[in-house]
């Protein structure tokens, strides 16, 4: 975003506030109205269309529609292309739930949540590690890592993992700079995955004989059906990280409606796997266009709010108390987690971009390099410490319980489990890279 040359009101903030605050106590004071899209694209538009129409007025209307178009449009599409490709694989089967075999599902989904997305490969793998341990009753622990590792953490190493890393990939960062960050990844992965292995040692010793003995017989080898959304998916890839103006030359120097030729193809992909999937693999996924609406709702009326409270942090950026990497990855993490990692990346950009410039320090999309870092750090990570901190978690909380797993409450997931686990490790993690 562009230096603004007035300022905006700081009453214009609260449509933001009331938009987030909506997400978080929305599934918890009215669950049964708020679960239905077409009442969060209400709420959406109540707050979205007076700030909208405030700030044209104001002479933000520029600004408006560079988050509207060059950001909110890139971002939906390029969630509603993964969620639609991995929408079409199923991986199905019943193996033995042993502490082995269940660290290998993470340590898979790890890897994978870079390359197809943190939403791609929890719902890709999210049935099978439940069906696997379906004959265990002691499973709560596994959904939380998976949570922690599959739907955040392992999506730190391109735009394509987690949305605010496409966002500030939008912003400028270079695709593959976001590979800087694999010695973070790598330890938080590597302790998180030793951390889930010596509880599931621990609950596995737990299991009845019964149970275990149930774990040993029942089982059904690993199937992979709708494997061509691979090339689909491996196309969203290539578009993301080659349709770009650093090697097609029009996309920098033609109208700004060129960057929509990575767009453009997203969508071929999601045609091609629409017509290259068979029905019944999207049916036995339980595949339908809900989550990707809700997102696309909710996102119109926070990426439209977010507006004014973007430009306003860029203006006081200087008054905020915040200059160090160690600030920024706290600060960045701690409203990540309450609120939505992705809004609050982009957020916290805008914050370091309206600091005073930095000299001969290397400088990425518009900021010092190291706060990019921090920024994407804390979004990533923290994302992982409540339920609503990014989208999938809430996502398998729900098909855990609709399986009959007793999942923590809100606070309960936090006092349980990231509080005492996740947050000491990223504290850790901040100090031995960020320390300056």
């Amino acid at each position: 975003m562009e230096p603004i040359a007035h300022e905006v009101s700081a009453f214009l903030l609260i449509p933001f506030v009331l938009m987030l605050l909506s997400i978080a106590i929305g599934p918890v004071v009215a669950g049964h109205w708020w679960e239905k899209n077409i009442n969060k694209l209400v709420v959406a538009l109540v707050l979205g269309i007076p700030t909208a129409i405030i700030l044209i007025a104001q002479g933000f209307g520029h600004e408006l529609q560079h988050q509207i178009v060059f950001d909110y449009i890139p971002f939906v599409l390029l969630l509603g292309g993964l969620f639609t490709v991995t929408g079409g694989i199923r991986l199905s089967g019943d193996i033995r739930a042993t502490p082995g075999v269940n660290t290998l599902f993470l340590g898979i989904g790890a890897i994978l949540a870079s390359l197809m997305g943190t939403t791609g490969a929890a719902m890709l793998l999210i049935r099978p590690v439940l069906e696997t341990n379906k004959q265990r009753k002691h499973t709560v622990h596994t959904v939380l890592f998976f949570i922690a590792i599959v739907a955040n953490a392992g999506g730190l190493l391109t735009p394509l993992g987690d949305p605010p890393l496409f966002l500030l990939y939008l912003r400028g960062a270079p695709f593959t700079w976001f590979l800087k960050l694999a010695p973070e990844a790598f330890i938080i992965d590597i302790v998180l995955l030793a951390t889930y292995y010596i509880m599931d040692r621990i609950n596995y010793a737990k299991e009845s004989v019964k149970d275990i003995a149930r774990d040993v017989t029942e089982v059904k080898p690993l199937r992979l059906e709708g494997a061509v959304n691979f090339i689909w998916l491996l196309g969203i890839v290539a578009s993301v990280a080659f349709i770009n103006e650093q090697y097609i030359e029009v996309i920098k120097t033609g109208s700004p409606y060129w960057k929509f030729l990575r767009e453009g193809a997203i969508i071929l992909m999601m045609v091609l796997s629409l017509i290259t999937t068979k029905r019944k693999v999207r049916e036995a996924n339980r595949f339908t266009w809900d989550p990707i609406l809700e997102v696309a709702f909710l996102f119109i009326g926070i990426f439209i709010t977010m507006t004014p409270a973007l430009i306003f942090l860029q203006e006081h950026a200087s008054n905020m108390g915040l200059h160090s990497p160690l600030h920024f990855f706290f600060a960045t993490g701690a409203l990540s987690g309450f609120l939505d990692n992705a809004p609050t990346a982009l957020a916290f950009h805008s914050v370091a971009s309206g600091l005073p410039q930095i000299a001969d320090a290397p400088y990425v999309a518009g900021i010092p390099e190291i706060l990019l870092k921090a920024i994407s750090m804390g979004a990533v990570l923290f994302g992982s410490m409540t339920y609503i901190g990014n989208g999938p978690n809430f996502m398998v909380k729900a098909i855990a319980e609709a399986e009959g797993i007793k999942m923590p409450s809100f606070f309960a997931y936090m006092y349980k489990f990231s509080l005492i686990i996740l947050l000491p490790l990223f504290a850790i993690i901040g100090i031995l890279f960020l320390w300056s």
